[in-house]
């Protein structure tokens, strides 16, 4: 039986939440911290907005979340009646009596009732009535809306869409808008405990992923049937891929974000597994190379090493203070300092792309890579070598946790030497699928 969910972590986000707006801001009066979930789609299964799950824990698509700041924390949810239930799988229902479990206030209605079982990001004014009348009396109060509205590209763009189109029922609020995503990504950034031990759950379930590719690798087989192996064991363990799988021979090993995933497995390839799966919201990035037939070549094993060697190098130099990336401090920067160690053996134009990225509730997770790392980051580190006119592609990705002196592996169990790589592709994947319990629990992902 699964223990009643705890929303108290939320809740003290939340509180850290308006106390670093008040330290940053003046003139909150009559002002509004909103926060918006995802939309569900057709074509994939919903994965919520990773900073609204952040701040309340709740899977539900199309709810507002708003805190203003006499400490009142409202939920709104769609309007959908007692159809909503008949569709879809909820894990706590959002009403009023169940707000104190949930850590808020009140729990309230977006709107009028809507057609269906849910909403859309082009939503019509009335599903969204009473968000819209709390918006419009923000501006007539002069009030400002802090929400996640960065000036980019490629950030928050569900959640900007949404705003976008409140602004066109409230024209006005446009100009009482704040953007809040850099004190978001800087308190995502730092992992508590709770979810070092979510992320180190779902890189148990990949590393179990990664075995079961690792064996069922061989001649003939098509990179497909290797990931329908390896996601056969996400699922079995109540998981998802956290990005889509990249299962690459050959050449293919060499496009950095290969999908296709059709092409068949030679003699005398390797194989580029870079694969990552979900445990309750935060996810694993994993990469390994494993040769086809078992055994690497001269030269495979030569550039292999050559790439392990780096790993190894980058992640004993890791430690409070250094760079991810940095131009502007070279000699700091592990990205720098792992091109540097490559050129000394003449294949620095092979390493194409960054040494590393944050992992959490994303697995490219927010955070500003112009800071130094420190204590409690969570990224990967994994550098490569893709030489298409050899036809090799080696990546060897692992994620770390930064500690006070260092950083410490969390995906250590996965093998990746030479000889714990041959082995590993040696095998059979019959025996790591015989290895999954019928019931996939917490229990079976503690060390």
């Amino acid at each position: 039986m699964k223990q009643k969910k705890d929303f108290s972590i939320q809740k003290t986000r939340r509180k850290e939440l308006l106390d670093t707006i008040k330290q940053e801001h003046d003139g909150i009066d009559n002002s509004l911290v909103m926060f918006v979930a995802g939309f569900e789609n057709d074509r994939t299964a919903f994965w919520q907005e990773s900073s609204f799950f952040y701040y309340t824990g709740i899977t539900e698509s199309a709810t507002v979340l708003t805190l203003d700041f006499n400490d009142k924390t409202s939920l709104y949810i769609p309007n959908c009646g007692d159809v909503r239930e008949k569709w879809i799988y909820s894990p706590i229902s959002l009403t009023q009596d169940n707000a104190k479990q949930l850590g808020v206030d009140e729990v309230a209605v977006l709107g009028d009732q809507c057609a269906g079982f849910q909403l859309f990001p082009f939503f019509k004014a009335q599903n969204y009535g009473h968000i819209i009348a709390r918006l419009k009396q923000l501006v007539k109060d002069e009030g400002t809306l802090f929400t996640l509205y960065p000036d980019n590209e490629h950030e928050y763009v569900e959640q900007r869409l949404v705003i976008n189109h409140l602004c066109d029922f409230v024209p006005e609020l446009k100009k009482h808008i704040k953007d809040v995503s850099p004190i978001v990504a800087s308190m995502r950034r730092q992992k508590d405990m709770d979810e070092i031990g979510k992320i180190t759950k779902a890189i148990e379930i990949a590393e179990l992923a990664h075995e079961a590719a690792a064996q069922a690798i061989q001649k003939g087989m098509l990179e497909c049937e290797v990931q329908a192996s390896l996601e056969y064991m996400m699922v079995g363990a109540e998981s998802r891929p956290s990005f889509p799988s990249i299962v690459a021979t050959g050449k293919n090993a060499t496009i950095l974000h290969y999908t296709q995933n059709n092409a068949p497995l030679q003699d005398g390839q390797l194989v580029v597994v870079d694969i990552g799966s979900v445990f309750e919201g935060y996810c694993s990035d994993l990469t390994r190379t494993y040769p086809v037939s078992g055994k690497f070549t001269p030269r495979q094993k030569e550039l292999y090493e050559l790439v392990l060697d780096v790993q190894n190098y980058i992640a004993d130099l890791a430690k409070p203070g250094m760079y991810l990336r940095s131009a502007q401090h070279p000699e700091q920067s592990l990205h720098h300092l792992a091109e540097n160690y490559f050129k000394k053996y003449g294949y620095e134009k092979y390493f194409i792309h960054g040494l590393g990225h944050f992992l959490g509730l994303d697995v490219h997770d927010v955070g500003d890579i112009s800071k130094p790392l420190k204590e409690n980051d969570v990224f990967t580190i994994e550098p490569g070598l893709y030489i298409p006119e050899e036809g090799i592609g080696i990546r060897i990705e692992d994620d770390y946790w930064m500690a006070k002196k260092g950083c410490i592996s969390l995906s250590e169990n996965l093998p990746k030497t030479v000889e714990e790589i041959e082995a590993l592709a040696q095998q059979n994947f019959e025996d790591t699928a015989a290895q999954l319990p019928e019931s996939f629990n917490d229990e079976d992902l503690e060390h």
